[in-house]
């Protein structure tokens, strides 16, 4: 039998957020690789390790979290005005499968300074000491993030004073815009902000009950729920949750029928093949906390608590999209998220999450009648981890 040698395809390992994963020039995949397809989604569950029915991801790239099994793929950008493509893989664990649905936020911070390391952009266009703004087109879903990358002698400054929580170490601020983040829908409501056309809906889920939600389409997909209705206060950590067999199954069958709802998907069991979105998050008025570093957090420091789900377990932080849900929803008046904020109108909000707070501000208005979002903004804190390359196994077509 003969057996094939590993390829060797470049790549950097960098932590975006709260996030990490492998990313990828377009033009260094195998050819195969280089379109959407079954051989692209191999290549990139090959290198995270997945399927892995251990979920540990030992023979691969992958952390066996939702924050750690994720491929990015940039290119030189194919719209107008922008300096670079990004597509973003969220690889599964346990099963053959790529979800191509969403944006990863968190890994959003971290194409920029990747663009910028890799030649995306031109170095007569960098400045010598400041800030670049690196415009890219998110390519999943069709919007515009725009990531201000701090330049340090013309080159990418990783390092810095920013201290972002969930991350141990602090490293250099990150400003991300999220440019008219509000997603396209695909039923009813075809690409309006709020699907059904209600801030507030009432969903029927058998074998939880009915639930007041708000569901929203900004920066990603997600159905938020009150805490209280669920039976939690809001400031749960991850073992709360993910150590519950029977609330994970309860909160995918809120998300499933929310999904529904929202025109994701048409039947409840279509939602297996969309893990990524929608999301589901509960929210609850702020409350004294310890966070899961054992950092104590005064009611008085945060607006609201949300915690939310990422590919079936409870996140560890926050996802950055799932980020500019919430600060979009907190500032329109009647959603459950800006009721939990106390209620008013609101620029900004600090919000309290299993690992610390997270400040992220919307411009959102109301227009003929409709909310639209015109830019979501947070900072976030990016950098290398691994640059080289990945090896794969000549045959990872084959599975």
């Amino acid at each position: 039998m003969n057996h094939l040698p590993q390829l060797r395809i470049p790549a950097t390992y960098m932590r975006g957020g709260t996030s990490k994963g492998v990313f990828f020039r377009l033009e260094d995949l195998p050819e195969a690789a280089r379109v959407p397809g079954p051989a692209r989604d191999a290549l990139l569950m090959r290198v995270i390790g997945s399927p892995d029915p251990y979920g540990k991801h030992t023979d691969g790239m992958g952390g066996a979290t939702s924050s750690t099994s994720k491929c990015v793929i940039i290119s030189k950008s194919t719209q107008p005005g922008h300096d670079v493509d990004y597509l973003y893989g969220q690889v599964s664990i346990d099963t053959a499968f790529v979800d191509w649905s969403g944006n990863c936020g968190n890994l959003s911070t971290a194409v920029g300074p990747f663009a910028i390391a890799n030649g995306f952009i031109d170095k007569a266009r960098l400045p010598e000491n400041g800030v670049f703004p690196v415009k890219v087109w998110q390519a999943n879903i069709g919007k515009t993030i725009i990531c201000h990358v701090p330049v340090t002698n013309g080159e990418v400054q990783e390092t810095g004073d920013f201290e972002l929580d969930g991350i141990t170490f602090p490293a250099a601020e990150i400003v991300l815009e999220f440019i008219d983040p509000a997603d396209e829908g695909e039923g009813e409501g075809g690409g309006a902000m709020f699907p059904t056309g209600n801030l507030t809906d009432r969903l029927e889920v058998p074998g939880v009950g009915t639930l007041e939600v708000t569901m929203i389409n900004a920066g990603i997909p997600t159905v938020f729920v009150n805490a209280k209705d669920i039976g939690y206060t809001g400031t749960e950590l991850q073992d709360a949750i993910n150590g519950d067999p029977a609330a994970l199954a309860r909160f995918e069958t809120i998300r499933a029928h929310g999904a529904v709802r929202m025109g994701l998907i048409k039947d409840v069991a279509d939602a297996a093949k969309r893990q990524h979105t929608p999301k589901v998050a509960f929210v609850a008025p702020p409350a004294d906390y310890t966070t899961s570093s054992g950092k104590r957090i005064a009611a008085a420091d945060i607006d609201l608590h949300v915690r939310a789900l990422s590919m079936g377990k409870l996140h560890h932080a926050m996802m950055g999209t799932c980020a500019v849900a919430i600060g979009t929803a907190a500032a329109i008046p009647g959603t459950l998220v800006n009721r939990a904020a106390g209620g008013g109108a609101r620029t900004a909000v600090r919000f309290g999450h299993p690992s610390g707070t997270l400040r992220v501000g919307a411009e959102a208005a109301s227009e003929n009648g409709q909310w639209v979002v015109r830019k979501a903004i947070m900072s976030r804190s990016a950098r290398v981890l691994m640059e080289g390359a990945v090896r794969v196994p000549a045959d990872f077509h084959a599975g």
